[in-house]
C-alpha cells in the first residue's frame, strides 16, 4: 500500500478513537440517570437500525444463511458480553482507568491467537504480554487499599472483545461487514433486557437531554466503526494499529475536563507499560512479516 493510503488510515484510526471516546462520554453521562440495560437497549436499537439500512442500501441481506451459522452467532454473543461489561465499567469507574485497562486488548488477542489458533509467539512477545498485564495490576491494584472490584469488568470486556476478534478471523468472508455490525448491535436488544431484569425499578423516565445524549452516542459510535473499518481497508494494519492508543489520551482529556478525574501515578505508570508493550508487540509482528493483531471496533467496540 502507498504512503498516502497509510496516512489516510492513520487519520481515520485517530478519528475513530476520538469518536469512541465521545461515545463513552455520552454513555457515562447517561449512566448517571438511566440503568445500563436501558442505555444498551436504546443504543442497540439505534445502531442496529443504522447498519440494517446501510446493508439494505448495498443490496445485502441481513438473513443470509452464512451469517447465522454458529460462529457468527457466537461472535455476536461475545459482543453482547463485551457491551454489558464495558458499559457497566463506564458507569462505575473513571473513564481514563477504563480506557487504560482496555488497551490490553491487542495483547489479549495475541495471547488468544497463540493459545487457541496455534499461532507462533516467541519469548519476546510472551514477555511483552506478561509486562502488559503487569501494567494492569499496577492500575487495578488487587488486594491493596485502592482496589476497585468494578475494574474487573473491563477485563471481562477485554476477554470478550478478544474472542470477538479471533472469531472474526474465521468468519466467512462473504458476509458483509454491515451485516456483522448489525448482528453485534442487535445482540444488545437481548443484553439490555437481561440487565434490566436484574435492575431494581426497571426502565427510568427520559428527558430531552437524555435523548440528545443517546443520539450523540449512536452518531459517534457509528462514525468510529466506519473509521476503523475504512482504515483497515486503506492502510497497513501494522502501520496504523498503534494509533489506536490515542484513545487513552482522548479518554484522559475527557475524564479530566468533563468528569473531574485525576489519574494517580500508578495508573499512569501502568498505562505507559501497557502501551509500551502493545507497541512492541505490533513492531515485533511487523519485523517478523506477520499480520499484526486484528484491529476492530471497541464497544460497542470494538
Amino acid at each position: 500500500m502507498s504512503a498516502a493510503n497509510n496516512v489516510s488510515g492513520i487519520f481515520l484510526v485517530i478519528l475513530a478513537m476520538a469518536s469512541f471516546t465521545l461515545e463513552d462520554m455520552f454513555i457515562k453521562r447517561l449512566s448517571l440517570d438511566l440503568p445500563t440495560g436501558q442505555i444498551l437497549l436504546i443504543l442497540g436499537t439505534g445502531s442496529a437500525l443504522v447498519f440494517a439500512l446501510l446493508a439494505r442500501a448495498k443490496g445485502q441481506s441481513l438473513f443470509q444463511r452464512a451469517a447465522w451459522r454458529p460462529l457468527p452467532v457466537l461472535r455476536a454473543a461475545s459482543e453482547a458480553v463485551a457491551a454489558m461489561s464495558f458499559a457497566s465499567a463506564l458507569a462505575l469507574v473513571d473513564i481514563s482507568t477504563v480506557a487504560a485497562v482496555f488497551q490490553t486488548m491487542p495483547l489479549a488477542v495475541t495471547l488468544g491467537a497463540a493459545l487457541f489458533l496455534g499461532e507462533q509467539v516467541g519469548w519476546r512477545r510472551w514477555s511483552a504480554i506478561g509486562l502488559g498485564f503487569a501494567g494492569v495490576l499496577l492500575i487495578i491494584r488487587p488486594g491493596l487499599e485502592g482496589f476497585d472490584p468494578n475494574t474487573l469488568l473491563v477485563l471481562i470486556a477485554v476477554a470478550a472483545v478478544a474472542f470477538r476478534d479471533l472469531a472474526t478471523r474465521r468468519i466467512d468472508a462473504s458476509i458483509s461487514s454491515f451485516v456483522v455490525s448489525f448482528q453485534g448491535f442487535a445482540s444488545l436488544l437481548i443484553a439490555g433486557p437481561v440487565m434490566l431484569a436484574f435492575t431494581p425499578g426497571g426502565l427510568a423516565p427520559m428527558a430531552p437531554t437524555h435523548t440528545a445524549q443517546i443520539a450523540g452516542a449512536v452518531l459517534f459510535g457509528v462514525i468510529g466503526y466506519w473509521g476503523i473499518v475504512t482504515a483497515m481497508r486503506v492502510g497497513e494494519a501494522s502501520v496504523i494499529a498503534p494509533y489506536r492508543y490515542t484513545r487513552l489520551l482522548f479518554s484522559i482529556i475527557v475524564g479530566v475536563l468533563v468528569f473531574g478525574d485525576r489519574p494517580d501515578l500508578p495508573t499512569l505508570l501502568g498505562a505507559t507499560l501497557i502501551i509500551g508493550t502493545g507497541l512492541y508487540t505490533f513492531l515485533r509482528e511487523r519485523a517478523l512479516a506477520r499480520p499484526a493483531p486484528a484491529l476492530s471496533p471497541d464497544f460497542p467496540q470494538d
